[in-house]
C-alpha cells in the first residue's frame, strides 16, 4: 500500500551489532534510549501519586471515583503522536529528542509552582503529554533501527525504563513532599529528567539515513493494509484496556478499606511487575515471535482480570497479587506493541508506522478512563462493571492479534510472528 520508493540502505544486521568490532553498538543504543524513556513513560505511569498532591492543593481528592482523574494525565502527546513518528523517519532525531527533552524539565519547574487546577492540567497534562509524545516515539524508533533479531529484547529493556520511572518519581515526591515541601519535591523530579535528557541528547542517533523522499506528513492509507491495520486495532484495545487498572486500582484499593498511604502504593506495585513484564517478553518474542507473545500476554491480563480482580472482593493480598501480576502480564502492551508494528511495515517506515499507531491508540488512552468512571457511577460506585470492561476488551485485543498473525504469516498453531 506503500507507493514511496524503497530506500537503498544496509539491512539490520540481525544480532543487534554495528560495523566496528570494539563494542555491540545496539546493546549501546538500548543503554542511552533507556534514559529518555524513563523521563516520559515514567511520569505518564505514577501520575495517581503526583495527582492526590496536585488536586489535594486544589482542594479535591483524586482517589474519589466521581473525580475523572485521568483529566491530569498526561494526555497532550494524543496530538503529536502521530506526527512525531514521521518527522522521525525524514529528519534527525535530535529534532524530537531537544524540545522534548526541554519541554519534560520546564514542565516539571513550571509544575512546581502551580496553584490552580487548570494550572495542573495546562502544565502536567498538555505540556508534559506533548513532550513525552516528542521523546517516546523517537527512542522506540531508533532502538529498533539498530537491532533485527533481537529487537524484541532490546525494545523491552528500553521500555523497562519506564517502569522505573514508574517506581523512583513517585516514592521521590512520596516521602521528599513532607521533608521539603512539594515545590522542592517536583523540583528533584525535575532534575533527574534534566540529567537523563542531556544524556539522551548526546547519545540517541539513528542507523538509517534521513528518508526524505517519503516526507514528514502523516500515511493514514497504511491502514488499508489488512495486517497492519489489524494490528493498530488490537494495540488500540489494549490501550484501552490495560490504563484502567493503572488508573483505578488506587482509588479501588481505598474503597474496599485500604489505609489511603497503601492505596497510593499501588502504582508503584504495577511498575514493581511491569519491569520484568516488559523485558522478558521480548526476551521470549524473539524466539517465538512478537504476535505470538502479545496474544498470550493479552489473554493472560484478561484472565487475570477476571480471576484475580473480579473475585478479589476487597481481599489485601489478593488486590496486591492482583496488582503485581497484572503490572507484569501487561507489560508487553508497551514493549511488543512497536515490535508487532515492525513486523508489518518496513523499517525505512518504522517511525511513520509506529507514529499512526500510536495516534490511534492514543483514543483508547483518553476515553478509557472517562468511559469506566461513567461505568462505576451507573453502577452507584461498584466496581465490577469496569472489570468485566477491562477483561472483556483485554480478551478482544487478544483474537484481534490471533486474527492479524493469521493474515499476516499463517493460522497454524506452529507458526513464528
Amino acid at each position: 500500500m506503500d507507493n514511496h520508493p524503497r530506500l537503498l540502505v544496509r539491512p539490520a544486521r540481525p544480532d543487534g551489532l554495528a560495523q566496528r568490532p570494539c563494542r555491540p553498538a545496539g546493546a549501546r543504543l538500548a543503554a542511552r534510549a533507556r534514559r529518555p524513556a524513563r523521563v516520559d513513560d515514567g511520569l505518564d505511569l505514577q501520575h495517581v501519586r503526583v495527582l492526590d498532591v496536585l488536586v489535594r492543593r486544589a482542594g479535591r481528592s483524586v482517589l474519589k471515583p466521581p473525580i475523572q482523574n485521568r483529566q491530569l494525565q498526561p494526555g497532550g502527546g494524543a496530538l503529536t503522536a502521530g506526527r512525531a513518528g514521521p518527522i522521525f523517519d525524514a529528519y534527525n532525531v535530535k529534532l524530537l529528542i531537544v524540545p522534548g527533552s526541554m519541554g519534560m524539565v520546564v514542565m516539571a519547574m513550571i509544575l512546581s509552582i502551580c496553584k490552580e487546577f487548570y494550572q495542573f492540567f495546562l502544565t502536567f497534562s498538555v505540556l508534559g503529554g506533548l513532550s513525552a509524545s516528542l521523546l517516546f516515539n523517537p527512542c522506540i524508533a531508533t532502538t529498533g533501527q539498530w537491532f533485527g533479531k533481537r529487537r524484541a529484547l532490546a525494545t523491552g529493556v528500553v521500555c523497562t525504563a519506564g517502569g522505573t520511572g514508574g517506581i523512583v518519581f513517585p516514592l521521590v515526591i512520596l516521602y521528599a513532599e513532607p521533608r521539603v515541601g512539594f515545590g522542592w519535591s517536583v523540583r528533584i523530579v525535575g532534575l533527574i529528567c534534566a540529567v537523563s535528557a542531556l544524556f539522551a541528547c548526546r547519545l540517541v542517533k539513528k542507523r538509517l539515513p534521513h528518508n526524505k523522499t517519503a516526507g514528514a506528513r502523516m500515511d493514514l492509507g497504511a491502514l488499508l493494509d489488512l495486517k497492519y491495520a489489524l494490528a493498530t486495532l488490537a494495540v488500540f484495545l489494549a490501550e484501552l484496556a490495560v490504563l484502567i487498572p493503572y488508573t483505578y486500582i488506587s482509588s479501588y484499593a481505598l474503597h474496599v478499606g485500604f489505609e489511603a498511604h497503601m492505596a497510593l502504593l499501588m502504582n508503584s506495585l504495577l511498575n514493581v511487575g511491569a519491569i520484568p513484564g516488559r523485558a522478558l517478553p521480548g526476551f521470549v518474542a524473539d524466539r517465538f515471535g512478537a504476535f505470538n507473545s502479545f496474544l498470550v500476554t493479552a489473554a493472560a491480563c484478561a484472565a487475570s482480570v477476571f480471576s484475580l480482580w473480579y473475585t478479589a472482593a476487597g481481599g489485601r493480598m489478593a488486590v496486591i497479587s492482583f496488582t503485581v501480576l497484572f503490572g507484569f502480564w501487561s507489560g508487553a502492551t508497551i514493549a511488543l506493541t512497536p515490535v508487532c508494528v515492525s513486523r508489518v511495515c518496513r523499517i525505512e517506515d518504522y517511525g511513520k508506522r509506529s507514529g499512526t499507531t500510536y495516534l490511534v491508540a492514543s483514543v483508547g488512552v483518553l476515553v478509557g478512563a472517562p468511559v469506566a468512571g461513567a461505568i462505576i457511577r451507573a453502577g452507584d460506585g461498584s466496581y465490577c462493571g469496569i472489570m468485566v470492561f477491562s477483561g472483556a476488551v483485554y480478551a478482544a485485543s487478544a483474537a484481534t492479534l490471533y486474527w492479524a498473525r493469521g493474515v499476516a504469516a499463517g493460522w497454524g498453531p506452529k507458526v513464528i510472528f
